[in-house]
């Protein structure tokens, strides 16, 4: 049966599998708290369910900041949204400012960064925040409120969705970004929420991540690695290398002959602060981490090839203009840093691998502090809703040990650990999908490890 406007559609994955579902969608205020505030029309995917009882509904939380839920239920988890009907309806919903439901101009800036001279930290710094004021005010002369993107509206965004399908309670089910919206939904909405599923999961004060944890999840790589001897002999120090390997091109930047799309060749100076970037971008997987490693392995022993290769991929190196997903980083700002993390993210930076890097709005976020949300905001939600929290071993961008102090204050949570398991963990193995029903079932999965395999970290990309 539809709901109020919604259409009956064939939704086709990218696997080729279809089943019947119905698009729909619900216009909301860009910004609750102005007057006269334009409209915003968000659209989502509904999969009825299968379950014999009508069930309460659930909304799948795309990650990103930015990622489209009805995308991610075409690739590789739609048999997870299949697999979750059986407990009610399915929303794949495209959260403000992402895929359909996204009207946001691209914000391109006057800001350029050079790609064959280097630049200092410094300057790096400066032209991002000088970036990110002219797109503000690009944003505000388009009839654009910035101060509408945020957690606390995506929160009513959901209250609303919910409305929209007529559901006295709903469940969620986030990855990610997805994880922080439903950790501040817990805060502000717990009485209709039913049950909530989260991975990879940020905490409302850890949109910054702390470099110290970083280090610490390369350990955790390393007694991984370990267990393969192979690996071993490959990877004795992993720590050592990638520091081996930056401190060389703090001294001195690497020019690089980068091929672009068009079949030129054009050169790309490589300077430490982008491989941190690399860096930071790729462990957030095991497999994606085992390419950068070798990478890393590569330009250690003086070979450029496979940085090269992945570079074609990564970055357009006849581009020097700084540009911003509009979404993204409206986001990020918004929920922010209080000056005591700032100060001790910067303390950790010194000494850290990565530094800085793991986050673009570290540098961002004093720029108009008036984006802020706030202490308030940020302090950890306090809930007797059931929550599943899913951490993989592997996480190199969200770690197990940030999402416990991040849900301290649930007090009917449980914890399954993956085992070698990265930032996208939920398609690994059929263990995780059975788990999940599980708990959506109102079974004990407290505790559980789920293990699953390493891959090989022996090999270079692509080979």
């Amino acid at each position: 049966m539809a709901h109020k406007g919604e259409t009956a559609i064939t939704f086709e994955a990218r696997s080729g599998e279809t089943v019947d579902a119905y698009e729909g969608s619900f216009t909301v205020p860009e910004n609750r708290q102005a007057d006269a505030s334009r409209m915003l029309t968000l659209k989502y995917v509904r999969f009825p369910a299968t379950g014999k009882a009508k069930g309460t509904p659930t909304i799948y939380l795309a990650g990103g900041p930015g990622g489209s839920g009805i995308n991610a239920a075409k690739h590789q988890r739609f048999p997870l949204f299949m697999a979750m009907r059986e407990f009610g309806d399915v929303i794949a919903f495209d959260q403000r400012g992402t895929g359909v439901s996204n009207d946001l101009p691209e914000c391109r800036t006057s800001q350029t960064i050079s790609t064959t001279t280097p630049i200092s930290d410094e300057d790096y710094v400066t032209a991002h925040r000088a970036a990110l004021q002219e797109c503000l005010d690009f944003l505000k002369n388009e009839g654009i409120d910035p101060h509408g993107y945020t957690t606390n509206e995506s929160v009513a965004d959901l209250n609303d969705l919910r409305q929209h399908l007529s559901a006295e309670k709903i469940n969620l089910w986030g990855i990610s970004y997805g994880s922080h919206l439903s950790l501040a939904a817990l805060k502000q909405i717990d009485d209709h929420l039913n049950r909530v599923v989260i991975m990879a999961i940020e905490g409302l004060d850890q949109t910054v991540k702390q470099p110290a944890r970083a280090d610490q999840y390369f350990d955790r790589l390393q007694a991984a690695i370990n267990t393969v001897p192979e690996a071993k002999a490959k990877f004795p120090d992993v720590k050592a290398l990638i520091k081996r390997v930056l401190d060389r091109l703090e001294a001195e930047p690497l020019m690089l002959s980068v091929p672009t799309r068009s079949g030129e060749t054009v050169p790309y100076l490589l300077q430490k602060r982008t491989m941190q970037q690399f860096t930071s971008a790729l462990v957030a997987d095991p497999t994606r981490a085992a390419i950068i490693l070798n990478v890393y392995a590569a330009l250690d022993a003086g070979i450029t090839e496979p940085l090269v290769g992945l570079m074609q991929r990564a970055v357009d190196p006849t581009d020097d203009a700084i540009s911003f997903p509009v979404m993204h980083i409206l986001m990020d700002v918004a929920s922010g840093s209080s000056q005591q993390r700032r100060d001790m993210l910067a303390t950790q930076a010194k000494t850290s691998l990565l530094g800085l890097q793991t986050n673009m709005s570290a540098i961002l976020e004093t720029v108009d502090p008036s984006l802020d949300l706030g202490e308030t905001f940020r302090a950890p939600p306090v809930s007797d809703v059931p929550v599943l929290l899913l951490s993989g071993t592997l996480d190199g961008r969200t770690y197990p040990e940030s999402a416990q102090e991040a849900t301290v204050g649930l007090s009917n949570r449980e914890t399954v650990m993956i085992k070698y398991g990265g930032h996208n963990s939920f398609m690994l193995t059929p263990k995780v999908t059975k788990t999940i029903q599980a708990f959506m079932r109102g079974q004990t999965v407290d505790g559980r490890t789920i293990t699953v395999e390493l891959p090989d970290f022996t090999s270079f990309p692509g080979r």
